[in-house]
């Protein structure tokens, strides 16, 4: 029954979110095939310590954050469609520099540019989704399965590297760009196919007379809510402590993420790890796999919990995959991977939990100014690699780790006091 159900889900997708799940697995794939390894070359290249490579990761992110929250509120206003282009031709321009450029200086500028392009595009895919598909469960269902695409992308791109001979080189680069410049003409067909709908990424008023003849594409659409100014998005969010609470929580829980794709490189790297590029790519596609073999038996299991529950179960996994990094010998390769599976779970359960989350908390006509303040979640992202790299060249890296399940632990409690916190009377500021 449960399965019958899904196959109908699925069913509802309209063309334009299957050209996304598509988009996201290519350009997903392509970017991991490379990003991971900046990090390497940037050490093996510069010979620059971690804190000088975590500062240069972090104030990219940083930028990239601010950057992203402007953007994904402003596409409330103008358009998901019109910053979505404007985002993959970033892509494919500061993708096509990372690919030429040859100093410290260079690789900066332009590793903020990626970042940008980055933080921009995930805001804007979910609160686009959510423009394109009006029923609740076909929409968890949708930001799941976009979660569970990106993931397979992120399994094949590594073992993709390795396999083509590009892990690590930096001519790679060119393979992103190029997977971006696809799905911007993949994005101009499912746009214009969707406007014959009646959405086009922008909330608009459809005309009474022509809702029976566009389909059920138009009811995210059907009525124009009041608009509301820049300054007054800004004060319902101030107004929002339960939002705030949530963001904090999860920047947090991004910064113990975080470490993983940084941090744990840094350390490895710096450790001398046996096998180390394999290393590398085992634990990415680790990851991953566990990621796409678990996501919806999770889904299915966990189901009948809320979604505080869920989230405070992952984090327990969370605080256990900590533990057991900090105690791992350098040299036991599938201790690595042992660890990674269980920081795998609690990943599984999250990160798709936590934009469902967000998309139950946002009004309709705020979409575009929550999920951007989500993205203030990458402050964890941002912090993460030069906090890690403090960490590593100060205290070493059974103290990364030994901190990071401290914060866990930290998020639990946070999570725990999140629905005692008030929120702003939004169907008060819809009569204004």
């Amino acid at each position: 029954m449960h399965s019958d159900v899904s196959i109908a889900r699925f069913k509802q997708f309209p063309r334009l979110m299957w050209i996304l799940l598509f988009g996201s697995f290519i350009t997903r794939g392509s970017y991991f095939m490379v990003w991971p390894f900046l990090a390497v070359i940037l050490y093996e290249k510069f010979a620059l310590s971690a804190t000088e490579v975590g500062l240069i990761l972090s104030c990219a992110a940083f930028i990239a954050v601010f950057t992203s929250f402007i953007g994904s509120a402003l596409s409330d206003r103008i358009g998901r469609q019109k910053l979505m282009y404007l985002t993959g031709t970033l892509y494919i321009i500061s993708f096509s520099l990372l690919a030429e450029v040859d100093s410290v200086n260079g690789y900066a500028i332009v590793m903020t540019l990626c970042s940008i392009a980055t933080s921009l595009w995930r805001p804007l895919t979910s609160a686009t989704i959510g423009d394109i598909i009006d029923d609740p469960q076909t929409r968890e269902l949708a930001m799941q399965s976009l979660y569970f695409i990106v993931n397979v992308g992120c399994a094949v791109g590594p073992m993709m590297g390795i396999w083509l001979g590009l892990t690590g080189q930096q001519s790679s680069f060119y393979i992103t760009a190029a997977a971006f410049a696809v799905l911007i003409l993949l994005l101009y067909w499912g746009f214009t196919h969707q406007a014959l709908q009646g959405v086009n990424g922008k909330v608009e008023q459809v005309p009474d007379e022509l809702i029976p003849a566009m389909g059920d594409a138009t009811s995210a659409v059907k009525r124009k809510p009041a608009h509301v100014s820049r300054r007054q998005v800004v004060a319902i969010l101030l107004q929002d402590k339960l939002l705030q609470c949530l963001i904090f929580a999860n920047i947090l829980c991004m910064f113990i993420y975080a470490q993983m794709d940084s941090s744990l490189i840094q350390y490895l790297t710096r450790a001398n790890a046996p096998d180390l590029l394999q290393l590398i790519s085992a634990m990415i596609f680790t990851n991953a796999l566990v990621i796409v073999s678990t996501q919806f038996l999770l889904l299915r299991l966990m189901a009948s919990y809320s979604l505080i529950r869920r989230i405070q179960f992952g984090l327990v996994l969370l605080v256990v995959s900590q533990v057991w990094l900090a105690h791992n010998p350098i040299d036991l390769f599938w201790g690595w991977i042992g660890a990674i599976v269980v920081m795998s779970l609690a990943e599984t359960i999250l990160f798709p939990t936590m934009n469902v989350h967000i998309d139950r908390l946002a009004p309709r006509h705020l979409r575009g100014a929550y999920f951007g303040a989500s993205s203030f979640y990458e402050v964890g992202f941002a912090i993460a690699p030069l906090g890690g790299g403090i960490i590593l060249d100060h205290l070493g890296g059974y103290w990364l780790f030994i901190i990071g399940a401290i914060l866990s632990l930290v998020v639990i409690y946070l999570y725990s006091i999140l629905e005692t916190l008030p929120r702003p009377d939004f169907t008060a500021m819809k009569r204004e």
